[in-house]
């Protein structure tokens, strides 16, 4: 799904508590979120929240906020790290016939949805 949306989102699973799916808001544009049962829904729902938002504000004549980060990434930032972190990861990199970045962007994502499923009280270590 290619997205229409033109500020920043952050997007988070929702506990069981929370009736499950995906929430998504917009830091520049106080109380608008929205939210669906997959990312892709929730990202289209947020859609049709931010242009509600933006009608709403400009029928009372608020001011309508800039967007506040770039949504354009490059993929690329510089990270320092121990020089035994660096070797380990070089030797497991090897070990596994990826790259360095390869392995590095893999356990960057791995982690996240640890993160984010341990916040949202699942256990999938089973």
């Amino acid at each position: 799904m290619r997205s229409k949306l033109k500020y920043p989102v952050t997007i988070r699973p929702l506990t069981k508590d929370e009736g499950g799916g995906y929430l998504v808001e917009f830091p520049d544009l106080p109380g608008c979120m929205a939210d669906g049962e997959t990312v892709d829904e929730a990202l289209s729902e947020a859609e049709s929240a931010m242009k509600s938002w933006l009608e709403t504000a400009r029928s009372f004549g608020d001011s309508i906020p800039e967007p506040g980060i770039s949504t354009k990434y490059s993929g690329q930032w510089r990270l320092r790290v121990p020089k035994s972190l660096h070797a380990a990861l070089t030797l497991r990199a090897k070990l596994e016939g990826v790259s360095l970045n390869t392995l590095a962007a893999v356990l960057l994502a791995e982690g996240l949805e640890h993160r984010f499923h341990q916040k949202s009280g699942e256990d999938r270590s089973n």
